[in-house]
Formats: C-alpha cells, structure tokens, sequence
C-alpha cells in the first residue's frame, strides 16, 4: 500500500503577508445573483470608502513590502464606481499589481475592456454558472447575462486581457461541470476557479450540494488540471488532500465523478498535463484577507468575522498580529480538521466552519473525509501517516 505524502513544515507560509487581499468597493451592482454573497443591491450603501479612503487603503496594502499581494477589486460590481480607474491608477503608482471582478452586463462593453487592460489590470473575473443559457440567467437572475459573458470573453481574449472564469457549484448545475469545462476550454480560457457554496448572503437560500458530492466534483476537477487549464477553488481547500489521494491511489469512484468523468472523456479531453492543483494553498486568513465595502476587515469574504477597520487600524497590523489569524496561520484547529493528517496542505474552509458554528477553527462540514471512510472510493490504496 502507498504511503500519503504530506507537508511536515509546520511553519506558516503566509505569517508576514497574504498573496491577495480583496477589497469590496461597493455593494451596488445590475445583477441579483441567487447565491451573492455580498447580497448586492442596485444602489451604493452610505459609508463606501471614498476616493481618498480608497487610496489610503491601496496604500496600505503597499506598506506589506515588495512585491506587495495582489489587490482584487470586487463587488457588487467595482465598475460602477465613477473614480474606479482613478483608484487602478493610484495602485499602479503604489507599485500594488491588481485584478478586477466586474459584473458582466451590456455597459461592461470592448471601451471599458481596452481601459482595463490599459489601466494596468493583470486579469479580470467573470462568472459563468451554467454551460447554456437557461441554467447561468436562471442563477444570475437577469436574462441575456449568458450570452453577455460569452462576448466579455471573447472581447477579452481579443485585445489580449487575461480572463478568468467562475463557477459556483451547487445542486442546480452539478451536472454541467464538464460541460462549463468544455466551454471555456473551446473559447481559450486558461483559469477556471470553482466556488463551493457557503451559506452567507442571498447564498443561505441556495442548496448546497453534500460532502460526497464536493468529494466527486473535486475529483473531476483534478481530472480538469491535468487537460491544459490552471484549476483553483474557493473554499474547496481539501482538494489538495483530494490531489494527495489520487496521486496515491490513482483512481476513484462514485456517481457525481464517474459522470462528470465520462462526460469530459467524451468530449475528447485526456490528462496529458500534471496537474495543475497547488500541494499547498491559501485560506481565509492565510494568504487572504479581505476588505468590505466600509472598510471593515475581514478573513476573507465569505467568512464574515469583523477584525478592524481600515478606516482607523492598519490592515499590516490586523494581519500580522491578529489571534484569530494567527491560528489559522498556525492550524491551531479544532474537531476533525484538527486531528486530520492533511491539517497543514488543507486546513478546512474556516468560513463554512464559522457558518456551521461560529467557530472560526472548527471543522469544516463540507469535507467527506472527516465524516466517512473514503478508502474504497479511492481503491483502499491510501494509508493514514
């Protein structure tokens, strides 16, 4: 039997500075996206950091040092900020390298695409729910939406701006995983990011799908990394342990995977590629941190656990010095994810932990292998070291 390979450096990667820090510059946005999870509204919230608030926040963000993280600009939908290229301009100034999240809609135009990539965008984000129509403008609650993305992606891809594409997975669209994979291979995508529902926002009214079937999609995921596309998810951390096993095992098996699977090899695709799933990550409060609308801190956006202010406190500070933090930093974690072996590569969504006990360091709930044996899915050729 083959042994689990396993990270033992129990030094924290990320204890000086996250690789991205996210900042949600409005709430206001056109969509009403059944699983937002900052339940965006049509018009701004009073309290939205102004320009010069915004500008100490971009240069706060500098002072972590060089290379400074990433900053995301996200939503609601950034774009209908007036002073948004104001603000990309301050952070190229700053030397802060920035991506940007903006709602697909008509005014999301080519002008607006040639600004972003002129103003210094490193990639924007799009999401894509669905691999038609009827499935993607049925979850984003406004018709046209889909054939709306497919243009942003093109338009993209044409004036040579890097695209990304997200996907929430939930039980409406499980089985058009492979499907979206094709879709966005065939229109040259290189990164697919998959979300794993958290019940935090309008997102509380959508059905999750089970632990065995975050385990199944995990496994067509890492599938996916090896066919020619870099492949991330958001609070999916346990598909590094995912990748460990099948590295281990070589094989897996139920109805989700099995389905998926078949469908992606029908459609021509072989893993001809290693994968491209990291062996380590990130988590909320490890390498993520995230700033809302009013400046408020948080460990990441779906995990809604206020640490500061950035209004008042330095975002290096709450980082840095912060007990909540640190002990994710440090896997000081309770339950079943505490006594996992895989503790140090995954950790465990700490934001679904918060959602199921409000306990930032507790289990997470959506992990299969912390509620049921595994090993004859993976061929029982995974031992515990």
């Amino acid at each position: 039997m083959m042994q689990r390979t396993e990270h033992t450096n129990n030094a924290p990667r990320f204890a000086n500075k996250p690789v991205l820090v996210f900042w949600e510059t409005t709430k206001a946005c056109p969509l009403a996206c059944k699983h937002c999870r900052a339940s965006a509204i049509h018009d701004p919230l009073p309290g939205e950091l102004n320009t010069q608030e915004g500008y100490a926040l971009i240069d706060s963000v500098a002072g972590f040092g060089t290379p400074a993280p990433v900053l995301i600009l996200t939503g609601g939908d950034p774009m209908v900020r007036s002073d948004i290229f104001q603000l990309m301009g301050h952070a190229m100034d700053k030397g802060v390298k920035f991506a940007v999240s903006p709602a697909v809609s008509p005014s999301l135009d080519s002008e607006k695409l040639t600004r972003l990539r002129d103003a210094g965008a490193t990639s924007i984000s799009v999401s894509l729910d669905g691999a038609c129509s009827e499935t993607h403008d049925r979850i984003r609650n406004v018709a046209g939406t889909f054939d709306n993305t497919m243009r942003v992606i093109r338009e993209a891809n044409a004036i040579g701006l890097a695209i990304q594409v997200n996907t929430t997975v939930m039980k409406s669209n499980i089985r058009e995983m492979a499907s979206i994979f094709h879709l966005i291979k065939s229109m040259g995508v290189k990164t697919w990011e998959v979300f794993f529902l958290i019940k935090v926002g309008r997102g509380s009214e959508v059905e999750e799908i089970t632990p065995q079937e975050s385990e199944g999609v995990c496994n067509f995921l890492y599938d996916s990394s090896m066919c020619g596309m870099t492949v991330r998810t958001v609070e999916a951390p346990f598909i590094r342990r995912v990748a460990a096993m099948r590295r281990s095992a070589g094989m897996y098996h139920d109805d989700v995977y099995t389905g998926l699977r078949d469908e992606l090899s029908a459609l021509g695709y072989r893993a001809h590629w290693p994968s491209s799933i990291a062996s380590m990550g990130t988590l909320d409060g490890d390498g993520i941190l995230f700033v809302a609308h009013d400046g408020s801190i948080y460990p990441g956006g779906f995990l809604p656990l206020k640490l500061g202010d950035s209004r008042s406190g330095n975002i290096v500070e709450v980082y840095r010095e912060n007990e909540t933090l640190k002990g994710i930093r440090n896997r000081s974690i309770n339950g079943s994810c505490g006594a996992c072996v895989y503790k140090q590569t995954c950790g465990g969504s700490r934001a679904r932990s918060f959602a199921s006990s409000s306990d930032p360091l507790g289990s997470d709930t959506a992990c299969a292998y912390a509620y049921s044996d595994l090993h004859s899915l993976y061929g029982q050729q995974c031992d515990d070291k």
